[in-house]
């Protein structure tokens, strides 16, 4: 299978109403499903707290899992967050963009497995990919793969940074994790 190919079955599925997300990866279409609730949540607080930091100091862009990305493999696919730096990418076009993203991001829903998308992040730092982040709801630890060093493993007490790429952003490891609202909070 091939880009145009994928293309065919995003196409079926439009004309059939169907609301499907797909991935190319070795020449084989993935349908990826949605993410639990937990994961979304956890995308969305960390999209929109990257997209508070970048967006007034014009540093790129910052995509969610709808946002697809063609890479130098021929793979098509889709991170639950990613970031592309400004340089990179000056104008988004109207179709998947053609980039490595400089920043990846994987949350791992309630069916997920870690090793496939521990190789999936690692892929992208092959590629070019500066930083890559799994995020693991079920063990609340964020996982922060570099094209050089270690690993680095946060727990809730830690605070991620990414000087590489957002230098001054920081972000307690908490606030990732859906709140539970008290009684007070709810009453209307």
């Amino acid at each position: 299978m091939r880009l145009k190919d994928l293309e065919k079955v995003q196409k079926t599925f439009k004309e059939a109403d169907q609301d499907y997300q797909v991935e190319l990866e070795s020449e084989k279409i993935i349908i990826v499903g949605p993410p639990d609730i937990v994961s979304s949540e956890i995308g969305i607080r960390l999209s929109a707290f990257l997209f508070l930091w970048v967006n007034p100091r014009r540093l790129g862009r910052v995509f969610g899992s709808a946002g697809g990305l063609i890479l130098p493999d021929a793979n098509l696919t889709a991170p639950h967050v990613s970031f592309v730096r400004a340089a990179r990418l000056r104008q988004s076009p109207r179709y998947f963009a053609e980039v490595v993203p400089d920043l990846v991001v994987e949350i791992k829903s309630q069916s997920d497995r870690i090793k496939p998308l521990e190789k999936k992040i690692k892929h992208f730092i092959e590629l070019g990919a500066q930083v890559g982040i799994l995020i693991d709801p079920d063990e609340e630890t964020v996982t922060v793969y570099r094209q050089e060093g270690e690993l680095i493993v946060l727990g809730d007490e830690d605070i991620l940074t990414v000087p590489e790429l957002f230098p001054g952003w920081e972000l307690p490891i908490s606030e990732l994790w859906s709140p539970i609202f008290t009684q007070a909070e709810t009453k209307a």
